[in-house]
C-alpha cells in the first residue's frame, strides 16, 4: 500500500452522526481498494462504523480506542 492509497480523515470533536457522514463522503470520492483512516472522539461512532461496514459492504479492517480517540480503518469495496 502506498501513501496514495491511504486517506486520513480527522473527525475529532464532532458529534454523531458527523464522523460517519464525513467518512461516507470521503469513501464516495475514493477508488476501490483505497483505505480511509478516521479519527473520532464520539463514543457512538463505534457502533455506527461497525453497522455501516456491515450494511455498505466496505471493509472495517480495524477499530480501536486509545486515550479517548477512536481510530477506524476502512477499505473501499
Amino acid at each position: 500500500m502506498t501513501d496514495h492509497d491511504l486517506i486520513e480523515l480527522d473527525a475529532t470533536g464532532l458529534a454523531c452522526p458527523m464522523p460517519l457522514l464525513k467518512a461516507k463522503r470521503a469513501l464516495n470520492a475514493m477508488q476501490v481498494g483505497q483505505q480511509l483512516r478516521v479519527l473520532a472522539t464520539d463514543q457512538g461512532s463505534v457502533r455506527d462504523f461497525r453497522v455501516f461496514a456491515e450494511q455498505s459492504g466496505h471493509l472495517l479492517l480495524r477499530s480501536e480506542e486509545a486515550g479517548g480517540i477512536y481510530t477506524y480503518l476502512l477499505q473501499k469495496s
